[in-house]
């Protein structure tokens, strides 16, 4: 279960927006649930459509000033790129622009196997084939050792990046980067391919006219690949290259689009997060960076189709690598259960492809709720990737690590490492340590409501007036709304049962309501129930006819007291652990005889989810560390089957009487 955190918009505030503005209620609602309280914070917010001059990023006239003469000159310049979207798109973008200006232009992405940035061995061979300057994108800003060498070389070297410098800066002819010191840019949050945007603008005198024209959806695929902060100008990027997209000129944009079924004229920032950053993603992860830069720089329909389908392959193929790196993970947990008890999870495993174990880590975020590392090992070195959930920070803990690694870095909530083989234990060790001493208490996965729905707000003109928020992404997500005990009047599978589609009574109105991945038989409510639903509010066309429906992203049945789950929880790992429970909760643990036959009548044959179960059997005497307590039991003895990597529980036939009192761990309970 998910840590739910409902809003409640100040309504003097709302009442103020709306009267100061066109804003519907539940837009401004949304707004002052996000802290933009008053009309000059919404003001700028929505008034973002002016782009500061580019020239206010250090170092921008100087880029200008080399790159124009060396392409007057003839000079052989090579656009140093990255394997990422982000660094994919930059590339395209420059290489497309300068040559336009009839520039001797190449483009240079190192493949994955080559490490992130420059290196030795790629600025060598620039070296050797004749190019004399180098202009770096999305990367550059920590690349010491190789401008140096680039000096050496003869070489000029201007670098445009958005990632943040150390103290040391490479020795370059010019740095474009919004986060050095002392930059006057005001705007300090653009991906790669924004900052090439601007030097673009800058090389045009400072217009952002024909750059936006010409090349802002590119740009705005870069940055929401690169999960920057859609607010200010990027969202003013990212809204012209949207536009852009749904009468892209690009080829390879077209033909990508027709391979992840996007309509033109349903162009959102979720489409393009989900469906062709992934793809363009999976030619630097899977294949080589270079298939993606040729599918977005030609100008041949037939190589566009083909390449376009050889990104969904690779995008294919990375689900399958993901996929098998995650059953690996359950048979892990099958084996050793009692490791989800840790305040962090840490998994290795020999040859995991280390371009997927981000999106991995991010995935075990989410079905167990807890910060995590995946480790890849390869031989003697293992390189790993992490995320975590809000208030546990990834960076303090690998600082923590900081003697037994090799290199490390990230923020709050993700990040990166590199290790010997031989030092993964004692970084297991170390982190349960750290997690321990500093918190006692862990952080738990949260989701955050923007507001509880009102009747009046599911209208087509309510939900429609939503969109003046978009685009969606980081900084600005798509709004989620809780509906708090609506009655389940129907439940309908959907696909054979993949999914669920729900008929809920909301306040005396009938809203539908579809629960992906989830089989109906699985769902902890059925009808009649009065459940909570954490929705994205939505609108179909059916029959010509707009109908509002809601997409459910968490749901629990209605009374779970959230604060006492959670802190049973805790109470049960932390017992689990060895860690003890308090004399006051000690007796609140130990199950009675008539609870442990209320459980047991209560799993069915087929495997149940363990919470879902505890939804149902829910009351005040039934807290989950015991409700946990008393499945061990039953495991312990037999009489049931936990599978721990799906969080299941199925019961096994009886064959002979069992006595429930023999169990070891109820009599370690009762033990004063």
């Amino acid at each position: 279960m998910k840590k739910w955190i409902i809003q409640q918009p100040n309504a003097d505030k709302v009442k103020m927006l709306t009267s100061k503005s066109d804003l519907s209620s539940l837009c401004a609602e949304v707004l002052v649930s996000r802290g933009i309280e008053n009309i000059e914070k919404a003001k700028s917010f929505f008034s973002s459509d002016e782009l500061s001059s580019p020239f206010l990023l250090n170092d921008m006239a100087e880029a200008v000033t080399i790159i124009n003469s060396a392409v007057e000159d003839g000079k052989s310049i090579c656009i140093y790129g990255d394997y990422d979207c982000d660094g994919i798109t930059a590339t395209v973008v420059l290489y497309s622009y300068l040559e336009c200006l009839g520039a001797n232009v190449s483009y240079y992405i190192p493949e994955r196997d080559e490490g992130y940035g420059m290196n030795v061995n790629a600025v060598k061979k620039l070296s050797d084939d004749g190019v004399e300057l180098i202009i770096t994108v999305d990367n550059g800003i920590s690349a010491i050792e190789e401008a140096e060498l680039i000096y050496e070389l003869g070489m000029d070297l201007v670098i445009t990046d958005h990632h943040q410098p150390s103290e040391i800066l490479p020795k370059a002819s010019a740095i474009v980067n919004p986060h050095q010191k002392n930059c006057t840019s005001p705007f300090k949050n653009l991906c790669g391919a924004g900052v090439v945007l601007k030097l673009i603008a800058a090389m045009d005198d400072g217009s952002y006219d024909a750059v936006l024209e010409q090349f802002s959806d590119l740009v705005a695929i870069g940055t929401i690949a690169d999960v920057v902060k859609l607010t200010g100008e990027n969202r003013t990027i990212v809204e012209n290259g949207l536009h852009l997209l749904t009468n892209t000129e690009n080829l390879g944009l077209s033909a990508l689009m027709e391979q992840s079924k996007i309509s033109s004229d349903n162009i959102t920032s979720t489409s393009v997060a989900f469906m062709l950053a992934p793809r363009i993603n999976a030619a630097g992860r899977f294949g080589s960076p270079t298939t993606a830069v040729k599918l977005l720089l030609t100008d041949d329909e037939d190589e566009a189709n083909e390449l376009a389908a050889e990104l969904s392959r690779l995008n294919n193929e990375r689900k399958a690598v993901e996929q098998k790196i995650l059953e690996d993970i359950d048979k892990i947990v099958t084996e050793n259960p009692n490791m989800l008890n840790e305040r962090v999870l840490i998994f290795s495993g020999e040859g995991w492809h280390h371009g997927v174990i981000g999106i991995v880590s991010a995935r075990i975020v989410e079905k167990y709720g807890k910060p995590n590392f995946i480790i890849s090992i390869d031989g003697d070195i293992a390189r790993g990737s992490a995320r975590s959930v809000n208030g546990f920070s990834i960076f303090d803990a690998l600082t923590a690590c900081d003697d037994l690694l090799d290199r490390f870095g990230g923020h709050m909530g993700a990040g990166g490492l590199s290790i010997k083989n031989e030092n993964i234990n004692a970084f297991k060790e170390r982190i349960a340590v750290f997690s321990r001493e500093k918190f006692p208490v862990m952080p738990h996965l949260e989701i955050t409501a923007e507001k509880v729905l009102d009747k009046n707000d599911l209208t087509v003109k309510s939900i429609e007036s939503l969109s003046v928020l978009e685009p969606f992404g980081e900084g600005n997500s798509r709004p989620i709304f809780a509906l708090l005990g609506a009655k389940v009047e129907e439940i309908i599978p959907l696909s054979q049962g993949k999914h669920s589609k729900l008929k809920l009574n909301y306040n005396g109105i009938i809203v539908f309501s579809v629960l992906f991945g989830v089989n109906p038989l699985k769902l902890s409510i059925k009808n009649g129930d009065f459940g909570d639903f954490l929705v994205y509010v939505e609108l179909n066309i059916y029959n010509g006819n707009k109908l509002v429906s809601t997409k459910i992203i968490d749901y629990r049945k209605s009374g779970i007291h959230q604060a006492k789950y959670f802190a049973a929880k805790d109470a049960y790992e932390k017992y689990m652990l060895g860690e003890g429970v308090s004399a006051q909760l000690k007796p609140r643990i130990i199950p009675t005889r008539e609870e442990l036959i209320l459980i047991y009548k209560a799993i069915l044959k087929d495997d149940i989810p363990i919470d879902n179960l505890f939804m149902q059997l829910n009351s005040d005497s039934m807290n989950y560390c015991k409700f946990k307590l008393c499945l061990d039991i039953f495991n312990e003895l037999g009489l049931i089957h936990i599978n721990p990597a799906n969080d299941t529980v199925v019961l096994i036939p009886a064959t002979k009487k069992v006595d429930i009192e023999s169990s070891k761990i109820l009599m370690e309970l009762r033990r004063s």
